[in-house]
C-alpha cells in the first residue's frame, strides 16, 4: 500500500505532550455576556444541520511582521470589520481547513487526527505566502473554543462539532504583494448526520469545460478562491441533472480526479477479492485526510488500497464489464458518500447497482467507529480535549 503525502508534510507526531496545558499557546478569554440559553441550544442541538448555527464565542489571533503571533484571545462571536482595501478581498490571500470534535459516550470530548489539519493548513499558508500558524495555537485555539463551548458539541449518532479555523491577510493596501499582516479565526458550528435519512448515492456530471487545478498551482492548498472557482462547475453539473461535479486533469481532460471538495475511491471486484484505488497525489488534489485514513483502515479490514489514476474511458469500462463494483468520495463533512450514477458528453452510467456498495458502508461504518470511540483506536487518531 502507497500512502498519501504531500510537499513539505512531515509524520504525524504524537499530540499527548502538545495538548498538555503548558505547552498549549496562551489565549485570554472574554466570556459571551448573554450566551444562548439552554433551551434555544437544546432546540437548535435537535436538528443542527449543517453550518446554520454558530456557537457562542470564538477565537482570533494577529500576526505582524514586527511581532509575529500575538494577542490571541477568545472572545464572543462576533462580526468582522475590515478596510474596503484589505488585501484578502483584492487578492485572495484566504485559507481554511474543516475538522470535528466529537462527543463520545462517556460524555469526553475528543478530535480527530487534528495536527494532520495543523500541517495541511500550514502547507496552504505556505502556498498563498501567508505567516505559517504555529501548532501550540492552532491546538490551543480549538482547546479553548471547545472548552469553552462545550455544551454546543452535540451527542449521538454522527453528530459533531464542526470546527472551522481560517486566516485572512488583512493589510490594507492595493500593492500586490504578500499581506504584513494576518489574522487567524476559529469559528464552530454544531453538525447533524449528514445523511440524515440514511446514505443515498450521489450523481456525478464529469466536466470537460472546467479544471479545478494543474500542477504547480494552488490544488493541494485549501484556499479560498479555489472553491470560487469550482461554483461555476457544480451550477453545470445541476443543470444536468446531478448532485456533485467530477473533475478531471487540466492536461489531457482524460484522467479523474477529484468529486466536488472530496477524494474518490474505486472499488474493484467484491468480498474477499476486493481492493480500492484512490487517484495518486499529483500536486493538483488536494491531500484529504479522510483519504490518508481510509487506505489504513482497509489494510485493517484485510483490503488491498493503492493509489493510481484512472481515465474516463477506464472507469466507463470497467462499471461496464463489472471490474469496477463501487466508487464512492470521501471527506470531513460526509465521511464517506458513495457515487450511483455518472454523467458525461462521453455518455452516461451505472455504477454497480446504483446503490450502496458493501465494501464502501463498510469503510464508511470502520471509520465512523473510530471517530465516535465505538471502537478502540489502534492509530492513536482521536485526541481527547475535554474529559467526561
Amino acid at each position: 500500500m502507497t500512502t498519501s503525502t504531500w510537499p513539505g508534510a512531515t509524520a504525524e507526531p504524537p499530540l499527548s505532550g502538545l495538548l498538555a496545558d503548558t505547552h498549549l499557546w496562551p489565549i485570554t478569554a472574554t466570556p459571551h455576556p448573554t450566551p444562548t440559553s439552554p433551551e434555544r441550544r437544546a432546540e437548535i442541538l435537535a436538528n443542527p444541520g449543517f453550518g446554520q448555527h454558530y456557537t457562542d464565542h470564538m477565537v482570533r489571533a494577529t500576526w505582524t511582521t514586527d511581532e509575529g503571533w500575538h494577542d490571541a484571545e477568545l472572545v464572543p462571536y462576533q462580526p468582522l470589520t475590515f478596510d474596503p482595501a484589505t488585501n484578502f478581498l483584492h487578492y485572495g490571500q484566504a485559507i481554511f481547513e474543516g475538522m470535528k470534535a466529537y462527543r463520545h459516550a462517556d460524555g469526553s470530548i475528543w478530535l480527530y487526527r487534528p495536527l494532520k489539519n495543523a500541517m495541511r493548513f500550514n502547507n496552504s499558508a505556505r502556498r498563498l505566502a501567508m505567516a505559517e500558524v504555529p501548532e501550540e495555537l492552532f491546538i490551543g485555539s480549538i482547546a479553548a473554543l471547545v472548552s469553552a463551548d462545550r455544551d454546543w458539541v452535540p451527542s449521538g449518532g454522527e453528530t459533531s462539532l464542526y470546527l472551522r479555523p481560517f486566516m485572512l491577510g488583512t493589510e490594507v493596501g492595493l500593492g500586490v504583494r504578500p499581506s504584513n499582516r494576518y489574522q487567524y479565526l476559529l469559528i464552530a458550528s454544531p453538525a447533524g448526520a449528514y445523511f440524515s435519512k440514511g446514505v443515498h448515492p450521489v450523481s456525478v456530471w464529469l466536466s470537460d469545460d472546467y479544471v479545478r487545478a494543474a500542477p504547480g498551482g494552488t490544488g493541494e492548498a485549501k484556499c479560498a478562491g479555489n472553491y470560487a472557482a469550482s461554483l461555476i462547475a457544480q451550477a453545470e453539473a445541476a443543470q444536468h441533472g446531478c448532485d456533485q461535479v467530477v473533475w478531471l486533469d487540466a492536461a489531457e481532460h482524460r484522467w479523474v480526479e477529484e468529486m466536488g471538495g472530496m477524494n474518490l475511491y474505486f472499488v474493484y471486484g467484491s468480498g474477499d477479492q476486493a481492493h480500492i484505488m484512490t487517484p495518486a497525489l499529483t500536486g493538483a488534489l488536494l491531500p484529504g485526510i479522510t483519504r490518508d485514513s481510509l487506505l489504513t483502515v482497509a489494510q485493517d479490514l484485510g483490503i488491498k488500497a493503492e493509489e493510481g489514476r484512472i481515465s474516463v474511458e477506464e472507469w466507463k469500462a470497467g462499471c461496464a464489464s463489472g471490474e469496477i463494483t463501487e466508487v464512492f468520495a470521501c471527506g470531513t463533512a460526509a465521511v464517506v458518500t458513495p457515487v450511483g450514477q455518472v454523467k458525461s458528453r462521453v455518455g452516461n452510467w451505472t455504477v454497480g447497482n446504483g446503490g450502496a456498495g458493501e465494501v464502501t458502508m463498510r469503510l464508511r461504518q470502520a471509520l465512523l467507529d473510530i471517530q465516535t470511540g465505538a471502537v478502540p483506536d489502534r492509530h492513536a487518531w482521536m485526541h481527547k480535549i475535554i474529559d467526561a
